[in-house]
C-alpha cells in the first residue's frame, strides 16, 4: 500500500531557507543602495559646501564696501571631481552681485551650509547655500553665496552602485542557496540513514533499531521499535497457532474418515452406502483443503525467513518417491526416477521437499490408472532441473496461465479432490529460492512440470 504522501520535509525546509535568503538578499540590496546613495550625496554636498565657503572666504570689506575676488579653485574643484556643469550666485541681502541671477535661492539660510535639490535649465541640480554677516557703510549686511552642480554624474554613479549592489545581492542569494541545499541535505540525512537501516533488513529481522538518531527522531524510533516488538509477538503466536491447528485439524479428520470407512463396510443399502461415500469424499476435500491452507500459511512464514542449507536433490527425490510409493500403488501408477547427476542446491529443505511433493502428488492424482510417472534430474544452463511427466489429463492451454493462482483448478480436474493451492505453493517456494516453475503438455499426452533451481 502506497503511503499517504503529503509534501516533503526537505522541500519544505529548503523553501523556508530560500525564502529567508531571498528576503535577506533584498534587504541587503536596499541597504547597500541606500548607504551608497547617502555617501555619494554627502560627498557632493561636502564639495559644494567647500566651494561656497571658499567664495565667502575671498570676500573683503574695503572702505565700508564688500569686495569679492572670486577664486578659481572654488569652482574648479567641482570640475575636477566630475564632468558636471557648475553654477553660482552671489547676493548681498536681496541685491544680486554676480553669477546666475535666476539660480534658485534657498530660504531661511544660516551660517551653516544648507542644501537643496531643484531643477535648473532643464536639469536636476544640487544647491549648497550659506551666508556670512559683514559691516558696511550701510550697516550690517548678509553676503549669500549659492553653488550648484548638475546631478547627471551623481545619478550615473548611483546606477553603477545599484548594479553592484544588485550583483552582490544576487551573489549572496546564490551562495546562500548552495548553503541552504547543504543544510537541508544534512538535516534530512539522519532520516535517510534510518530508512536505509530498516530497509536493508530481511523480512524476519525485527530487532529494535539501535542506530544513533537526533533527539527529534527519538519518539519515531521508539514507536517503530514498539511496533516491531508487537509484530514479532504476533508472528510468533501465528506460527504457534498454525502448528497447533495443523495437528488439531488433521487428526480429527483422519479419525472421522476412518470411522466413515468402517461405517461404509457395515451399511447394506446402496442409497446409504452412496451417502457415506459422499461424506467420505467431503471429508477428504475438507481435510486436503485444510492441510493445503496450513501448508500455504507455513510456506508464507518460512519464505520470509528462508533457511540456507545444502540440499542433495537426488537423495531428496528418492526419499519423496519412497514416501509416496503407497499412494502410487493404490492407483497402480509406477514412478521411475532418473538421476544421472548428483546435484546440490542451497535453500530450505522443508520447503523444497514440500514443492516437489506437491508436484508428485498432483501427478499421481491426475494420472490414469496403470500408467507411469517419470522424474528426471539434470543440470542445464547452470541450473538443477527437475522434470516430472505423467500420463494424466494434462493442462488446458487456455487455463494454463491461471493454474498458478490461488484456488484455480482446471475444468478437466473437477472430479478429482483438490484445493487449487498445490501449484500456488510450488510457485511461491520456487520464487523464494530464485527458481521457476513452468507447465506444459507432453506430445504423447499428459502433463509436464518443470522445476528449475539455481545451483
Amino acid at each position: 500500500m502506497r503511503p499517504n504522501v503529503k509534501g516533503s520535509i526537505r522541500q519544505r525546509l529548503l523553501f523556508m531557507l530560500l525564502l529567508s535568503t531571498a528576503a535577506i538578499a533584498i534587504l541587503l540590496y536596499v541597504v547597500v543602495q541606500s548607504v551608497a546613495e547617502q555617501i555619494t550625496q554627502e560627498s557632493q554636498d561636502n564639495i559644494l559646501a567647500a566651494s561656497a565657503i571658499s567664495i565667502l572666504d575671498s570676500a573683503r570689506v574695503i572702505d565700508g564696501e564688500i569686495s569679492i575676488d572670486l577664486p578659481y579653485s572654488s569652482l574648479s574643484m567641482l570640475d575636477s571631481v566630475t564632468d558636471e556643469r557648475a553654477f553660482y550666485a552671489i547676493h548681498l541681502n536681496d541685491e544680486f552681485l554676480s553669477g546666475y541671477a535666476d539660480l534658485p535661492r534657498i530660504k531661511n539660510l544660516s551660517d551653516i551650509p544648507t542644501f537643496q535639490s531643484s531643477a535648473y535649465l532643464g536639469e536636476d541640480i544640487r544647491i549648497a547655500s550659506t551666508r556670512r554677516s559683514y559691516s558696511t557703510l550701510e550697516g550690517q549686511a548678509f553676503l549669500e553665496v549659492s553653488v550648484a552642480q548638475t546631478l547627471t554624474g551623481l545619478n550615473q554613479s548611483i546606477s553603477r552602485v545599484s548594479r553592484l549592489s544588485l550583483a552582490i545581492g544576487f551573489g549572496f542569494f546564490l551562495v546562500s542557496m548552495i548553503v541552504a541545499l547543504l543544510i537541508a541535505q544534512s538535516t534530512i540525512r539522519p532520516l535517510h540513514s534510518l530508512t536505509e537501516a530498516v530497509s536493508r533488513r530481511g523480512p524476519s529481522d525485527l530487532r529494535p533499531v539501535t542506530a544513533p538518531v537526533p533527539t527529534e527522531m527519538t519518539p519515531l524510533v521508539a514507536s517503530l521499535n514498539s511496533l516491531m516488538i508487537r509484530l514479532q509477538n504476533s508472528l510468533s503466536r501465528s506460527e504457534d497457532f498454525i502448528a497447533e491447528a495443523a495437528h488439531r485439524v488433521r487428526t480429527p479428520m483422519a479419525i472421522v474418515r476412518t470411522q466413515a470407512e468402517v461405517t461404509l463396510r457395515r451399511v447394506e443399502k446402496e442409497e446409504n452406502r452412496q451417502t457415506v461415500r459422499e461424506m467420505i469424499r467431503a471429508i477428504d476435500e475438507s481435510s486436503r483443503t485444510a492441510g493445503q491452507l496450513l501448508d500455504y500459511a507455513m510456506v508464507s512464514f518460512r519464505t520470509d525467513d528462508l533457511a540456507k542449507e545444502i540440499i542433495q536433490l537426488d537423495a531428496l527425490l528418492a526419499e519423496i518417491v519412497d514416501r509416496l510409493a503407497p499412494l502410487s500403488e493404490l492407483r497402480d501408477v509406477t514412478i521411475t526416477l532418473n538421476t544421472p547427476e548428483k546435484l546440490k542446491i542451497v535453500g530450505d529443505q522443508i520447503l523444497v521437499q514440500n514443492a516437489i511433493q506437491n508436484v508428485l502428488d498432483n501427478a499421481i492424482k491426475y494420472s490414469d490408472v496403470d500408467t507411469e510417472i517419470s522424474i528426471l534430474l539434470i543440470c542445464k544452463n547452470d541450473k538443477a532441473n527437475i522434470i516430472v511427466k505423467d500420463r494424466g489429463y494434462g493442462f488446458d492451454n487456455a487455463e494454463m496461465r491461471d493454474l498458478l493462482k490461488r484456488f484455480k483448478r482446471g475444468q478437466n480436474a473437477q472430479q478429482v479432490i483438490g484445493s487449487g493451492l498445490g501449484l500456488t505453493i510450488v510457485d511461491d517456494i520456487m520464487g523464494a529460492h530464485g527458481g521457476a516453475i513452468s507447465l506444459s503438455n507432453n506430445q504423447e499426452g499428459g502433463a509436464c512440470v518443470h522445476l528449475s533451481f539455481p545451483l
